[in-house]
């Protein structure tokens, strides 16, 4: 990935998978900051297989499909409570149906220079997200030195509390 292509700083913010492209990609020198909302924030030689590796026992399980044709899918039944737990049924109903696969082998990319070593980073803890257990939210945002706010809400708070996600994005673009 390459930021070059905008005349000013910019911001990346990633969501779930998208923190660890985040990570990887930040490093770009027109990058002034990370935002990662219920995010992956891996370290060097760190992949997200490595991040899931070994959940604590109480820690909810992502109902990922067995991969087809070397993508991921969601369990479509079960998105509803796991993703968009604070969303109305029809609203996260329409996520299920309308999710779009991921690539298998995105899982085991390591990070190579972890961008928020370099750059300051803001991170928003999900409390109530059943994907990415809040512990591991919050161990990864202190590792990596990120202002932090935590907001009630699940995996899906981009869509439940898009005001909270702006107004961090904000504060970043203010901070950075």
């Amino acid at each position: 990935m390459t930021c070059g292509s905008q005349d000013e700083p910019v911001i990346l913010v990633g969501h779930s998978y998208g923190g660890a492209v985040n990570t990887e990609a930040g490093t770009d020198p027109n990058v002034a900051a990370l935002v990662y909302i219920a995010a992956f924030a891996p370290d060097s030689g760190e992949s997200v297989n490595t991040l899931i590796a070994n959940p604590p026992p109480d820690a909810p399980v992502p109902p990922i499909l067995p991969p087809q044709d070397g993508f991921l899918f969601l369990d479509r039944e079960k998105f509803p409570a796991s993703f968009a737990g604070d969303l109305p049924a029809a609203q996260a109903e329409f996520m299920a149906d309308s999710q779009v696969p991921w690539g298998v082998g995105a899982l085991s990319g390591s990070i190579t220079q972890p961008a928020w070593r370099v750059k300051p980073s803001w991170y928003l803890v999900a409390t109530e997200d059943r994907m990415i257990p809040p512990p591991a939210q919050r161990a990864m945002s202190e590792r990596s030195g990120s202002v932090v706010v935590e907001a009630e809400g699940s995996h899906a708070i981009y869509v439940s509390q898009p005001h909270v996600v702006a107004d961090l994005i904000k504060r970043a673009a203010k901070g950075a």
